[in-house]
């Protein structure tokens, strides 16, 4: 049987939708948290996974949603709000959202009877939906799926707006994820103290709170003006996510 490249096409788009940040951003997250560990931090991630990155392990949870044994735990990787909701009364789903998930996978961690197999399987859940927590449309609209059902043109490209925040303003910048890394990362000290002080659900609704600017589309063909108007945007919620991740695992490991 022979399969047009389009139906090629069609497939490889479905199966990226929905995927936060894409392998890039998650991967700059894990490092950009990696060097604000602490010591002890860092010693009990290394304890955990072994030789494995916080970067390396940042997009395990994207990868097994090939496996059908995982198809539970799509909804972890986000939380529906629509305009007219709050994060605080909107009804939740009771298979788990990206909150319910942090929250859950933080007890784990923090819990002293817990494997190192279930630590580990933990850890890079956290690792992955800080990352997503940060994407704004992964605190998106129900209607339209977080974006995902808004058609849009990238670089007259078809595409579609979760696509977009995902991968296409990230990878339209051309680095590898270490040099995205080293490019944002430049917090001050106030900066970080401010931005590790909050809990999810602030940084959820800090993504809520920026969806409106991420919907400024237009008649839908996006290109330069479009990507250098959201890039700060995208900058400093990847940096958040990264300083944020060493936060809680700084909490968690040495013992606060």
């Amino acid at each position: 049987m022979r399969i047009s490249l389009s139906c090629i096409l069609l497939i490889f788009l479905a199966v990226q939708s929905g995927h936060a940040w894409g392998a890039l951003g998650h991967r700059a997250v894990g490092l950009i948290a990696e060097r604000y560990l602490s010591e002890r931090a860092s010693l009990a991630v290394r304890g955990i996974l072994g030789p494995d990155s916080l970067a390396e392990v940042s997009t395990w949870a994207d990868e097994i949603r090939s496996d059908p044994a995982w198809d539970h735990a799509s909804p972890w990787h986000y939380i529906s709000v629509d305009d007219d909701e709050s994060l605080e009364t909107v009804e939740r789903n009771p298979d788990g959202d990206l909150l319910e998930a942090l929250h859950r996978f933080e007890e784990v961690l923090r819990d002293p009877e817990s494997s190192r197999e279930k630590k580990a399987q933990a850890l890079k859940w956290m690792v992955h939906l800080m990352g997503d927590l940060h994407q704004p449309l992964h605190v998106g609209r129900r209607d339209d799926r977080g974006g995902n059902e808004i058609d849009v043109r990238w670089f007259r490209e078809p595409s579609n707006l979760h696509r977009v925040w995902d991968s296409g303003i990230i990878n339209s910048q051309d680095l590898s994820y270490s040099e995205l890394a080293d490019f944002i990362d430049d917090p001050t000290l106030p900066q970080i103290r401010q931005w590790q002080s909050g809990d999810y659900e602030r940084w959820a609704q800090e993504s809520f709170d920026l969806r409106s600017q991420v919907y400024e589309i237009g008649d839908g063909n996006l290109s330069w003006e479009y990507r250098y108007k959201k890039w700060p945007i995208v900058e400093r919620r990847l940096l958040q996510a990264g300083i944020r991740l060493a936060g809680k695992l700084n909490a968690i490991f040495d013992g606060e």
